[in-house]
């Protein structure tokens, strides 16, 4: 459910505290735990490192980002990868590949030796 226009944007006040008077080329990563905070104008510029539940991912604001929170931009959950029959047989084919780039690699260099002698 959406915030009320009537409260308006819900911006972390130590974060506005942390940047005030700040230049972002001269600040490094400023580490934050507030992902649900709404990126502000003024952060604009700044590298946040956002927790993610195990380490901080640094963020870099741009002006894109204005009105969006923290914590999209720091997933909390790795994707592995799908799973079943069809992936399978692509990771088999991809195997497939480098096995075969590797046996002409093999053969190209062995090819070179046999020219040289």
């Amino acid at each position: 459910m959406a915030r009320s226009l009537k409260k308006g944007i819900f911006v972390e006040e130590k974060l506005l505290a942390k940047i005030a008077g700040k230049k972002p080329a001269s600040t490094g990563s400023i580490k934050t735990w507030y992902r649900r905070s709404a990126i502000s104008p003024e952060m604009v510029g700044f590298t946040f490192g956002v927790h993610n539940g195990r380490s901080h991912i640094d963020v870099l604001i741009t002006e894109d980002m204005v009105g969006h929170r923290l914590g999209e931009f720091s997933p909390t959950k790795k994707f592995l990868r799908h799973g079943g029959k069809m992936q399978k047989e692509i990771e088999l084919k991809a195997k497939e590949a480098e096995v075969n780039a590797a046996k002409a690699a093999k053969e190209a260099t062995t090819a070179k030796t046999a020219d040289k002698k």
